[in-house]
């Protein structure tokens, strides 16, 4: 009957002849229904970083589905981080505004939701009476008390399942400090203020609240407080960095090109054993890989001079140089320094390892000069005494190519009987200079340079 009289426009009339009791339930049941379904646009947060957009990887839910706050959605994969996105509403999902493998942009719907504002239609209820008579006022008192009238209470915003699992604690509501959207209790809310999860925690899914609502209430002491970051600080770029970042702008305008080897080191391991008792008497105390490296790399520049060059951009010409001045990357306790071992080309590995002392004493104790530094053709960098197998290094301009060892590690190798052997195996990595040097020079250079350490007897020629 009531709802014949309404479609006929006497909702007037039966409001102010029904109690008032009567008539406040009508309205309420009334403006409810009119709100059940509710359309919310769920939008992309910002999740930091400075993203502001990312691509879908994965829905965890469909059109149609039913989810409560803080269940998965879908996982969304920036530049640099993957992270899986939660939901903020209870309700029915009725739209996905993105497939899998499409980018979603931060601030713009990713899906639409079907919600149940229950208490928001009560709020909306309670504020649309006050223009109405007495008689709809005392009704709009009595909305808000539904259960209570007489207490005086107004009923806290909450969705049906954070209502319940309060009335698992037998919690009042009203007591609970709200975090959510126009003063809405949420679950974390709860389990915060029952000393469950620590205060500011998010809530990831709300299986957690179901487990935690069947603990045994027990009071938490409080965690103490966390030690506040160190303050940031500004450092003036000076010395050896500053020399760096003036040395690899310039390398980034190089287009490099890669490519990388492995040595057998087998044979070199037991020819550098038997020359450490004449490098001693000849003043060097500990014969190490590197000169013969610096060595065998000399020998290549002289079959492959192109990778000895430089590069003119004013006159587009090549410049050959006749020196093999070998830059050689020293860790020194002002930072990473490559001065260069000068005319390699007419040096053996004895005097190329004591250049070499002298260079790493020097740079120690920071009396490294201008001249140790100048006029290098070509560039080697032992990152292995570091650690790490291969790198890709940056050419240091105006040289053309700078090559990187790894360390050299014991493995298992077939022979030529493909017996199972002991092995020492070094990895190189080279880069170049792909405006003037291609990669079938670089690889026939590494291959010359692999060579000598390979088979060390060649250096008797030498």
């Amino acid at each position: 009957m009531a709802s014949h009289l309404l479609r006929n426009g006497a909702s007037g009339w039966l409001l102010r002849n029904y109690l008032p009791h009567q008539a406040a339930q009508l309205k309420r049941c009334l403006n409810v229904t009119s709100r059940l379904d509710k359309t919310v646009s769920f939008h992309l947060s910002d999740i930091g970083e400075g993203i502001r957009e990312v691509t879908v990887k994965e829905w965890f839910v469909k059109v149609g589905d039913t989810v409560e706050q803080f269940d998965n959605l879908c996982e969304v994969q920036s530049d640099k981080a993957s992270v899986t996105i939660t939901s903020r509403y209870d309700g029915k999902i009725i739209k996905i505004h993105h497939n899998i493998d499409e980018i979603a942009l931060v601030g713009k719907p990713l899906l639409d939701f079907d919600v149940q504002d229950e208490e928001g239609d009560e709020e909306e209820s309670s504020s649309s009476s006050s223009s109405s008579s007495s008689s709809e006022g005392s009704s709009s008192e009595a909305e808000k008390v539904p259960e209570a009238p007489s207490s005086g209470r107004v009923i806290t915003l909450a969705t049906p399942a954070v209502r319940r699992l309060a009335k698992e604690h037998q919690l009042d509501l009203a007591k609970v400090p709200a975090t959510g959207r126009q003063g809405r209790v949420l679950k974390g809310d709860i389990l915060e203020y029952l000393g469950q999860v620590p205060p500011g925690t998010n809530v990831p899914h709300p299986t957690l609240a179901a487990k935690t609502a069947q603990a045994p209430k027990a009071a938490t002491p409080a965690a103490p407080p966390k030690p506040a970051a160190p303050a940031d600080r500004v450092e003036v770029l000076k010395g050896v960095r500053k020399a760096m970042l003036k040395s690899m702008s310039e390398s980034l305008k190089i287009p490099h090109f890669a490519y990388s080897d492995e040595i057998d080191m087998s044979e070199l391991v037991k020819f550098r054993a038997q020359l450490q008792k004449v490098a001693q008497e000849k003043g060097v105390p500990k014969l190490t890989f590197m000169p013969f490296c610096i060595k065998a790399a000399s020998v290549a520049l002289g079959k492959y001079p192109i990778v000895n060059s430089s590069l003119d951009l004013a006159s587009e010409s090549l410049i050959y140089k006749g020196a093999h001045n070998i830059s050689v990357a020293i860790d020194t306790p002002q930072g990473l320094v490559v001065p260069n071992i000068k005319n390699c080309q007419t040096k053996s590995i004895i005097e190329i390892a004591k250049d070499l002392n002298a260079l790493v004493e020097r740079g120690r104790t920071g009396s490294l000069t201008p001249s140790d530094f100048a006029d290098g053709t070509f560039s080697l960098s032992n990152i292995g005494i570091i650690g790490g197998t291969y790198t890709h290094p940056c050419i240091m301009a105006p040289q053309v190519a700078i090559g990187a060892m790894g360390r050299t590690k014991a493995v298992p190798r077939f022979n030529d009987k493909d017996e199972v052997v002991k092995a020492y195996v070094m990895s190189v990595s080279w880069s170049a200079d792909h405006r003037v040097i291609d990669g079938v020079t670089m690889a026939s250079f590494s291959n010359v340079w692999k060579q000598y350490l390979e088979q060390p007897a060649l250096f008797l020629l030498h």
